[in-house]
């Protein structure tokens, strides 16, 4: 690590991924480290032993406090830590952490976010972090964010506060069709999308036109390798814009119109595919790094959690 004093560590503990921050007092990446060893890997009683084993990898020093988000704060994760009920305040978040106890160092996890109307029941872990980080970044109060993902996440934020969100399956439904359904005979082992493919873009527009034949869209991608030698690459592309655009279009109308900005929190080969989406959805957006808004997130918490007392 570099000069400058560590003052935590930012812990994302996510399902399949563990990341880890050695952070100064403004913010600063002091050391990092990215693993396999998410919440679906770790067997149970061992996440205290798994943050050590990481910290230790980091040179952190024994008493340095570490802030969590993310799964390890799930049922099935180190300690359940109950869910803020919406409408939940961004800068109340650590007011909900769950301090470890008889943990070697201090430890906080920090509370997802529920939405408990019986029409639309919803929960997150870990995105409220980010969403958190993301307003912070872009100094955003009244936005709609979009965390594209496994589960995407699409969140209503007014005057510093979640109101309301809503979660779609879109990466969750690539893998399993990819994998476990007829498809998998047309995508082969290709994953890897462009965002400027023809096929993407006019599978895209397709569904955001008619969002309501989607299924029978679907099928199309078998049928079109049996019939026009659809490549494996063009059927991936062709199933990632039926599914993306299937989800734009479920909040297109709603944002449509009202002249808002949409807050894409997002990083790495997913952010072409989305801002593709934005564009041919017309609904204007600006781009926040999901990296950079979770510790953002962790940093806003970590100062309240660590302020002196009295």
């Amino acid at each position: 690590m570099s000069g400058k004093r560590a003052s935590f560590a930012g812990v994302d503990w996510g399902t399949s991924r563990l990341r880890i921050w050695i952070m100064d007092d403004d913010g600063g990446v002091l050391a990092e480290r990215h693993s396999e060893r998410g919440m679906a890997t770790v067997a149970a009683g061992g996440f205290a032993d798994v943050l050590e084993q990481e910290l230790a990898g980091l040179d952190a020093p024994p008493s340095l406090p570490a802030v969590i988000c993310g799964m390890a704060g799930a049922r099935q994760g180190w300690r359940e830590v109950p869910y803020l009920d919406l409408p939940a305040r961004l800068d109340n978040l650590a007011r909900g952490a769950l301090a470890i106890d008889g943990a070697a160092r201090p430890v906080y996890i920090l509370p997802g976010l529920a939405q408990s109307s019986p029409e639309a029941p919803d929960v997150m872990r870990g995105e409220e972090t980010q969403i958190a980080g993301a307003a912070s970044v872009a100094a955003a109060t009244a936005e709609t964010f979009c965390l594209p993902g496994t589960h995407s996440k699409w969140a209503t934020v007014s005057d510093g506060a979640v109101t309301g969100f809503s979660t779609y399956l879109t990466g969750e439904m690539f893998a399993l069709l990819c994998e476990h359904s007829i498809l998998r005979h047309s995508v082969g082992s290709s994953r890897q999308v462009a965002a400027d493919n023809p096929v993407f873009l006019d599978r895209l527009r397709d569904t955001l036109a008619s969002p309501d034949v989607l299924l029978s869209r679907l099928f199309s991608i078998r049928a079109a390798g049996l019939l026009a030698g659809l490549s494996q690459t063009d059927a991936a592309a062709a199933l990632s814009g039926h599914l993306i655009g299937a989800e734009i279009a479920a909040v297109q109308a709603r944002l449509a119109g009202d002249g808002s900005t949409v807050v894409l929190v997002a990083s790495g080969a997913i952010v072409p595919l989305y801002e593709a989406a934005m564009n041919a959805a017309d609904l204007p957006y600006r781009l926040v790094d999901a990296e950079t808004a979770v510790r953002a997130g962790l940093l806003d918490a970590a100062r309240t959690l660590l302020a002196p007392k009295g």
